[in-house]
């Protein structure tokens, strides 16, 4: 499977200003040129029952996407507009009234709309369309690529790492968790990389995982990080969207009754979902908003990566730690610096599968 690596930053080529004249390509009509680009151009955004306003991944794109969109002046509701899908069989209707509305893309958050966005590409076929975490995939689970499909995913195992390294360094009991939304190779990324990043630190400390079987259910959030404390971890990680609110609540009411427990978020900074108790330990960021934007700014110039997979990592700045460190050690920033240039320099492979941790474990003992 051929990846894409897109770079984040977005720059403009100035000449000096006699040849600017005599070429006639100045930043006014660089700005004139993109104002008629964005003029017409119309760009969507579907969720999934997580709702746009989960504080961590749905919410993330639409950020990207109002970035984007006020940016180049589209008009909210018009030139750039999302719609909530209450329950699964809307993914589809939501997709084609972007589509039959004329707009030229359409995100698809979230892998669980994979098979949606195959059916709605396939009726519309000239209109393009994003998915964000994930490939289309056949019968045999083999990768589909399709030319008005851009599939948008990050190296979360990565970030995750990162984020387990910074648990393994600062637990107290030795016994950490992890709590999942929805048992998949995407969410299996963030497990997988959290429990590399601390069996690293420290091959000895217990990791204790379980998923919700939903992304936006917090009382089951809060439950399972309930059993969790109570077991004895004093941090948990969790990659569960809605249902990770729940986590939260609960470490937060611990927190009030004395209890040193902790949270590390996922997708956003959600250094403010911990306040005001501050169970925020640190957040694996995975920059969407970034990809969002990127991939926007790409389709508005008709260069949308239609048919391939764009990759976001550390490479692209697209994960790690959150910018809000004041709970982090400095002694867990500077390991998350060391482990942070070994993975980019290949000198750590860092697992995604049940597979390649049970492989990357051995070579800890």
């Amino acid at each position: 499977m051929k990846k894409r690596k897109i770079g984040m930053a977005l720059s403009l080529v100035l000449a000096a200003g006699t040849i600017l004249g005599a070429c006639g390509s100045n930043e006014g009509d660089k700005k004139e040129g993109t104002d008629k680009k964005a003029e017409n151009f119309k760009v969507g955004l579907v969720t999934d029952t997580g709702g746009v306003d989960d504080k961590s991944f749905n919410q993330s794109s639409w950020e990207g996407l109002k970035k984007f969109g006020k940016e180049f002046g589209l008009e909210e509701g018009k030139g750039y507009r999302y719609l909530q899908s209450e329950k699964e069989a809307e993914y589809i209707p939501n997709l084609g009234k972007f589509a039959d509305g004329g707009y030229n893309l359409t995100f698809a958050a979230g892998f669980l709309l994979e098979d949606a966005v195959q059916t709605a590409a396939e009726q519309n076929t000239g209109t393009n369309f994003a998915l964000i975490d994930s490939l289309l995939m056949n019968e045999k689970f083999e990768p589909v690529f399709l030319d008005n499909v851009a599939a948008v995913t990050f190296e979360e195992h990565q970030g995750s790492f990162l984020v387990g390294a910074v648990a393994a360094k600062q637990s107290k009991t030795g016994k950490v968790g992890f709590i999942g939304g929805v048992d998949s190779p995407l969410i299996k990324k963030f497990e997988n990389g959290f429990k590399a990043g601390v069996k690293s630190v420290n091959p000895d400390i217990e990791v204790i995982a379980q998923y919700a079987g939903d992304f936006n259910k917090p009382e089951k959030g809060s439950s399972i990080a309930s059993t969790m404390y109570t077991k004895g971890a004093d941090i948990i990680y969790h990659a569960a969207g809605g249902t990770g609110n729940g986590v939260f609540t609960e470490a937060k009411n611990r927190k009030k009754n004395g209890e040193d427990v902790w949270v590390i978020g996922v997708d956003r900074d959600q250094h403010e979902e911990g306040m005001p108790e501050n169970v925020t330990l640190t957040s694996m960021v995975k920059r969407v908003d970034v990809a969002v934007y990127e991939i926007s700014k790409m389709a508005m110039d008709g260069k949308f990566p239609g048919g391939k997979e764009s990759v976001f990592g550390l490479k692209e700045n697209a994960v790690g730690i959150a910018e809000t460190k004041d709970n982090v050690s400095k002694e867990s920033i500077e390991l998350v610096k060391q482990y942070q240039d070994k993975i980019l320099k290949g000198e750590i492979k860092v697992p995604k599968t049940d597979d390649e941790f049970a492989a990357f474990e051995k070579t800890l003992k």
